[in-house]
């Protein structure tokens, strides 16, 4: 099975999660690619190799090399739900530049004005979707890529390394991902997890973030006889949203800039519930977009009758970057690694976040590396398979024993 082959089998599983399951995994199908993965990593002869009753799979793979760190390797199974993930038809192409006819007979093109990282891909293999729906890269390119590395590591004894430690979590894309996962169990030294975007970048830095639920009560009467005495839960539902500040939104912002992001907005003029996520680096920032949460509500509230608008915030992960400031030493190694892979390194603030953050603060180091994919959560997603495999390489040089260089 070479990688293409491999990634592909695991886009053809539906694993989408689901918010609104308090259960883990929240999906049943989770388990279709969890069961897979246990068994190629017992196949391929990995030790320790289980799967949890919540899906989480374990494997090591044990070190022919003394003295060395415990090196975890962590990917998602999860892909979002907002965007269709059953179905999915992928193609692969050699990319020449210019757009990419995704669909034809639908007129889907992703045009490389809209989406201008596609220019650094000229000359590479791309597979893409038919633009009907996500194709899973995020984060499937990352479980291949470690899939293949212990492939590689299980076929090649005399590749020098430490003790490797696999782990694969469900509910990723639902800020679940590391709620169950076991830390102490998985007994790495420090991890990564593969969940970004450009080979050779290494993220250790991620939103603050939150999560706020806006419940509005509106009264609803004949529209024939409102006049003084109906209050329209949408129109609330509006004003309380234009309340906030208009520019900071993920369509206006983009490195450290945070911002309020509406999810969704259901109801009638009776009641109305809006989901937002608020997401900012700066944690006092954060902390701001709370407050203005709040005062709008109380704005409202002021207008429109006591309890007429109601926030429920909770938090949903922190920046890791005050844990990794005190243990570089993993962002140090996954530079030299890129660098003996033939990359340049690249550390950019991640615009969302990782079960390595949660878990860095559950006291194991993880920083985030690239996948070779991008347009993420959405139809026009793609992934590089010449990026795919300079990311095993990179891998391949983390996990090398100190000291041991081709």
């Amino acid at each position: 099975m070479d990688i293409v082959d491999r990634f592909l089998a695991y886009v053809a599983l539906d694993t989408s999660s689901d918010e609104n399951s308090p259960s883990c995994p929240s999906t049943a199908h989770q388990f279709d690619l969890a069961a897979l993965l246990r068994d190629q990593l017992a196949q391929m002869g990995a030790k320790n190799v289980r799967m949890d009753e919540h899906a989480y799979v374990y494997a090591e793979i044990p070190a022919n090399r003394e003295n060395q760190p415990v090196i975890g390797l962590i990917a998602h199974m999860d892909v979002v739900d907002c965007v269709p993930s059953s179905g999915i038809q992928p193609r692969r192409l050699r990319y020449e530049g210019g757009d990419i006819t995704l669909n034809e007979a639908l007129g889907i093109v992703m045009r490389e004005k809209d989406y201008p990282a596609l220019r650094a891909l000229t000359g590479q293999e791309l597979i893409v979707t038919d633009g009907t729906t996500l194709l899973g890269a995020d984060d499937k390119a990352g479980v291949t890529e470690i899939m293949e590395l212990a492939q590689f590591l299980l076929t090649h004894p005399d590749f020098p390394h430490g003790t490797v430690k696999i782990g694969f979590t469900p509910d990723e894309e639902i800020g679940r991902g590391a709620d169950l996962f076991d830390v102490a169990g998985f007994g790495a030294d420090f991890a990564y997890t593969v969940d970004g975007d450009i080979p050779g970048g290494i993220e250790y830095e991620n939103f603050n973030a939150a999560a706020a639920d806006v419940e509005i009560k509106g009264h609803n009467i004949h529209p024939g006889s409102a006049k003084n005495k109906m209050r329209n839960a949408i129109k609330l539902g509006i004003q309380f949203q234009q309340l906030l500040p208009a520019l900071e939104c993920p369509e206006n912002t983009e490195g450290y800039e945070g911002f309020y992001h509406l999810q969704s907005f259901q109801g009638n003029e009776e009641s109305a519930s809006l989901k937002y996520i608020l997401r900012d680096h700066d944690k006092e920032k954060l902390a701001l977009k709370k407050a203005r949460m709040l005062a709008a509500a109380d704005y409202l509230n002021v207008l429109y009758g006591e309890d007429t608008v109601t926030v429920s915030l909770r938090d949903q992960y922190e920046n890791m970057r005050s844990v990794i400031e005190r243990n570089m030493h993993v962002v140090t190694r996954a530079q030299e690694a890129a660098r003996r892979a033939g990359l340049t390194p690249v550390s950019v603030p991640v615009r969302g976040g990782t079960d390595g953050a949660r878990l860095s603060f559950m006291g194991l180091p993880c920083p985030n590396l690239g996948t070779g994919g991008g347009n993420y959560h959405g139809t026009f997603e793609y992934v590089s398979v010449d990026g795919m495999k300079q990311v095993v390489e990179v891998l391949k040089e983390i996990v090398r024993a100190t000291g041991v260089h081709a």
